[in-house]
């Protein structure tokens, strides 16, 4: 109660010492003391309704510019395992840090909204790089079918649509399916991840993406065995070429 009177306070004091406000200024001030719209990176509340981050967040996003080159250390990552055209990542993904919130909440938590910024945000560098070679489709790296009821959602599928919606691309979902359910790959060596990961993706209509250029897309990048494992089965498919995009790249 205490806490409304002192919102209905600060309320008061701010129309009536601010005469130049109109009908839709007092609304919006109105529905922001009990509605606050608060950054997804750091909380404040100081920040426009149609914005998710904060001009502070956004500049401490730590952009890798990977797009900017064709050659960079996710396409050497790959190299002599898996034969790609182009191959990126937005933004370093760090313990405990910024871009590692903002994924363990779209991911976790159910802010799609975060999601769909983050690939708005890669789809905009990617327009606007002259080595990222424009893809005939967007796949999504798949999640076991009993995860993804679990989750309610897969985070990579989220992810191609944010990234259809900038390039005008259909989204293919079901082009490859992920087999079984594989153990958790966060204390897992490369060697052990690709193990764990081998065979575990199925090709299951070919003929949907037969002599394309398709982008491969998933959260994070750590060590490539699950891109790699899925981008062996799309490759599967007759004169199919590939790239990959991931939000987050690891780095140790």
């Amino acid at each position: 109660m205490y806490m409304h009177m002192e919102r209905l306070s600060s309320l008061h004091v701010f129309l009536f010492k601010s005469p130049g406000m109109n009908i839709s200024d007092i609304i919006r001030s109105f529905l922001h003391l009990f509605f606050p719209h608060t950054c997804a990176g750091c909380g404040n509340d100081a920040l426009h309704q149609q914005q998710l981050l904060c001009l502070t967040c956004i500049s401490e996003l730590p952009l890798t510019n990977f797009h900017l080159y064709a050659e960079n250390p996710v396409h050497h990552l790959f190299r002599g395992r898996l034969p790609l055209v182009n191959a990126t990542s937005f933004a370093y993904f760090t313990k405990d840090s910024l871009l590692q919130h903002l994924l363990h909440e779209f991911k976790y938590k159910n802010r799609k909204d975060i999601g769909t910024w983050l690939a708005h945000r890669l789809g905009e560098a990617l327009q606007e790089s002259q080595h990222f070679n424009k893809p005939d489709a967007l796949i999504p790296v798949p999640l076991f079918s009993a995860r993804e009821r679990q989750r309610g959602y897969n985070q990579s599928h989220l992810l191609c649509e944010g990234l259809a919606e900038k390039w005008q691309l259909p989204v293919l979902p079901n082009v490859v399916v992920r087999t079984s359910r594989t153990q958790s790959q966060t204390r897992k060596n490369r060697i052990e991840r690709w193990q764990n990961m081998e065979g575990k993706f199925e090709l299951r209509s070919h003929t949907l993406i037969e002599g394309k250029h398709i982008l491969l897309v998933d959260d994070v990048l750590t060590t490539g065995a699950t891109l790699e494992a899925c981008g062996r089965a799309l490759l599967q498919a007759p004169q199919v070429t590939l790239s990959v995009a991931t939000i987050g790249f690891v780095t140790r």
